[in-house]
């Protein structure tokens, strides 16, 4: 056996991922707001690229695949360019004081600046300011603010009444604040006592603050004070409360009136008192702000068809810069220079030909997703047919990885409202006529049927399988019990009212 070494040559067809490539594919899945920041970006990193003033930007409207056209005829221009050499950049400088980059700007109604409101008081800026104004002593103050400040987004005191004493404690004998209290462990206990009746009788003062019920450990503490602020001196919701509240839940109003010796229309009576209050006081200070989408697309009807235009609101038209265009052909600038800007300029070119080469694939697939949804254009949610990426990859010809990016973390705004293009695709319920109903459509009308029921006889899931099949969808009990549970439904039992 003897080893030998020889060269062979082998031909093979590999993907190269050229930065270009890399470019198109990292800009075609941002959403517009990622596409508007990463060009900030990159104008503050590319001296070369500028936006277009106002003054020259401007389009004086047009049809949507005019437009298109001209960019695509002046970005063909601009790749003619090999090396910065053997391109007429003096005919490319004429053409760009008109545009070098088409946006295409929805008609959206701007909100008038009276319409917009400022960011709310948060839960602990609320109970502070209740606290700074209650006349307490400046010690009872400062117990005041270690309980505001232990307390979660539903205004439940987190940490015990006695962790409060101990910060408390040490910030007076030691005259500042710690963080690490466990390093600490000779306390005088006599003193801790002291101070945990002085938080105690803090923690019920913020407890009677707006909202009512703040500050308690619990969810029976909770309701037992608002039961104490409404001024009810019927025992029995303070029992129900103390003792019952499992029972409750479960709308057993039976077993209820079984073990307090009372009716059953006054258990009734004392359930409507006790479900008007409130089991997280803290709920309407909650500091979750409200997520705003700017849609991608705009879809409008003309007649008959559908038009697909790209929101462009924000979006800052690009060309190369005029100055630096000049200074290729300054005979002052030296080799490294124009090498330089032959370099910044080439990254330019790739940046202005891959957005655009972005918003038309995107019209595609839109002008794609109309074709295959048209009726839910036409009728709304009931009509969504099933679709699977495959379907419009087909369609346009382009590759399933490539609908995916495009599809995410993107919306349109259509006269049904506003939707993420991933909404467009569903799996299939099957139908007594043979054609498949898509599992959004379906979920619409189990959430139509449940709307229309009687809250004292309430539908069970099989009552709602047998509705959908009168509207010739088949479809198992299981599955309805899921969609229940995906829209956020409550089963049958816990739905019911008895008054």
């Amino acid at each position: 056996m003897a080893f030998e070494l020889r060269q062979e040559l082998k031909l093979t067809h590999q993907l190269v991922m050229t930065p270009q490539l890399q470019l198109a594919i990292k800009l075609l899945q941002m959403c517009k707001m990622e596409l508007v920041d990463m060009i900030q970006q990159e104008m503050t990193e590319n001296p070369v690229l500028e936006e277009v003033p106002e003054s020259e930007g401007e389009m004086g409207g047009g049809e949507i695949e005019d437009i298109g056209e001209v960019a695509d005829t002046r970005l063909d221009m601009i790749t003619k360019a090999k090396e910065g050499l053997g391109f007429e950049w003096k005919d490319y400088i004429e053409s760009s004081t008109r545009d070098s980059y088409v946006t295409f700007t929805g008609n959206e109604a701007r909100e008038s600046f009276e319409a917009t409101v400022t960011k709310k008081a948060s839960l602990v800026d609320h109970l502070m300011w209740q606290l700074h104004v209650s006349g307490l002593s400046d010690e009872d103050q400062r117990i005041g603010e270690l309980i505001i400040g232990n307390l979660n987004q539903d205004g439940y005191l987190q940490v015990p009444l006695v962790e409060i004493a101990k910060v408390y404690l040490l910030e007076k004998e030691r005259g500042k604040e710690y963080d690490d209290i466990s390093k600490f462990k000779h306390l005088n206990w006599l003193k801790l006592l002291c101070n945990l009746q002085k938080a105690g009788k803090v923690l019920s003062k913020i407890q009677e603050f707006d909202p009512v019920g703040v500050a308690c450990r619990n969810l029976e503490e909770c309701l037992l004070i608002q039961i104490r602020f409404l001024n009810d001196e019927d025992p029995l919701l303070e029992k129900i409360v103390k003792f019952h509240l499992s029972d409750l839940e479960k709308k057993r109003y039976q077993v209820i009136a079984s073990n307090l010796n009372v009716t059953i229309e006054e258990v009734v009576e004392a359930a409507k008192v006790i479900s008007q209050l409130e089991p997280k006081p803290g709920r309407p200070f909650s500091d979750k702000e409200p997520q705003y989408i700017t849609p991608d697309i705009h879809v409008f009807k003309t007649g008959d068809e559908y038009t697909v235009v790209l929101n462009g609101d924000g979006l800052p038209k690009l060309r190369i810069s005029p100055f630096y265009l000049k200074s290729i052909y300054n005979s002052s600038s030296t080799d490294a220079v124009k090498e330089y800007i032959r370099d910044k300029m080439r990254s330019a070119i790739w940046l202005i030909k891959s957005i655009y080469q972005r918003e038309k694939t995107i019209r595609k697939v839109m002008k794609s997703i109309i074709k295959f949804q048209r009726e839910f254009f036409d009728h709304g949610v009931d009509h969504l047919r099933p679709l699977v990426l495959k379907d419009v990859a087909e369609d346009i010809n382009m590759h399933e990885s490539t609908i995916s990016r495009v599809t995410t973390n993107k919306y349109v705004h259509t006269h049904h409202g506003i939707f993420e293009l991933k909404y467009f695709f569903n799996s299939g319920i099957g139908s007594d006529k043979g054609r498949g109903v898509a599992s959004e459509s379906v979920r619409n009308r189990i959430k139509e049927i449940l709307s229309r029921e009687d809250p004292k006889h309430p539908y069970s899931d099989q009552a709602i399988v047998e509705s959908l099949q009168k509207q010739n969808i088949t479809i198992a009990r299981r599955t309805v019990a899921k969609y229940r549970e995906m829209l956020g439904i409550l089963p049958s039992s816990k739905r019911k009212k008895f008054y």
